[in-house]
């Protein structure tokens, strides 16, 4: 019996220690999105973003593994246990807190319209009046482009680099998007510069920026928390953000 009882210990040790062990899947969107995250040469994904959750996951004591899931699905993969988690720059919005939870914010930036430096456009509803505005589909721009640029044509596009292409172009005169984003777009872009954030609307455009996870996944959702906590705190994020910024933005 004594033996009996030691190789039950065992065995749900072996159990827990697999457990924790798990590999926690990190849904990111596969359309690519510099300087967050897109893949390199060799097909390895790089950027801000991916060093973030790299420094998080280590924070949290996770096994992460990053795995790229189209945008528009990218909820009802993380619903349906495809992923564990996404970490895509996705804001913490009432909508989506519908559906799925979020840990605390990683970071925060402002919502900017952004057109060619010859064109006297500026962030508000009558400037952009008739103008045609690209953005991304199924983002906060997207929505917050449809209730409040209602003079404008919106064209939505599949990828924010579809529209920065399409602006270079000529296509359009302006698009609006994440200012992390659009600041290395228009240092490597003669055209275009930012002409400024839009007007604020946190039930559209959120509350900065988390890891979503699964309702009920209380568990998962209080280790990402330790780990945004711990990389703020600890100046990790800063670290990363100068690498690719120059400078801590946060």
């Amino acid at each position: 019996m004594p033996h009996f009882k030691s190789l039950c210990i065992a065995a749900l040790t072996l159990m827990a220690t697999t457990a924790s062990a798990a590999e926690v899947k990190i849904g990111v969107a596969a359309e690519p999105y510099p300087p967050f995250s897109s893949p390199d040469s060799s097909g390895n994904w790089v950027g801000w973003e991916i060093e973030m959750i790299d420094a998080i996951c280590a924070a949290a004591e996770l096994d992460c593994v990053v795995t790229p899931v189209a945008w528009d699905g990218i909820i009802p993969s993380l619903n349906a246990k495809q992923i564990d988690a996404i970490m895509a720059s996705m804001s913490i919005t009432e909508e989506r807190l519908k559906t799925i939870d979020f840990s605390d914010p990683y970071y925060n930036t402002p919502t900017v319209i952004v057109a060619d430096k010859m064109l006297d456009i500026a962030p508000t509803p009558d400037s952009l009046a008739g103008k045609i505005l690209g953005v991304q589909a199924s983002t906060v721009h997207q929505a917050y482009a449809q209730k409040y640029f209602t003079d404008a044509e919106i064209r939505v596009y599949q990828t924010q680099d579809e529209a920065n292409q399409d602006m270079i172009a000529g296509r359009i005169d302006a698009t609006q998007a994440d200012a992390m984003a659009m600041a290395e777009f228009v240092e490597g872009a003669a055209c275009c510069e930012i002409k400024g954030p839009v007007a604020d609307d946190p039930a559209i455009l959120g509350l900065g920026v988390g890891a979503g996870v699964r309702k009920g996944d209380d568990a998962l959702l209080a280790a990402f928390n330790k780990g945004v906590a711990a990389v703020i705190a600890d100046g990790t994020r800063s670290a990363i953000t100068e690498k690719y910024f120059g400078k801590d933005i946060f």
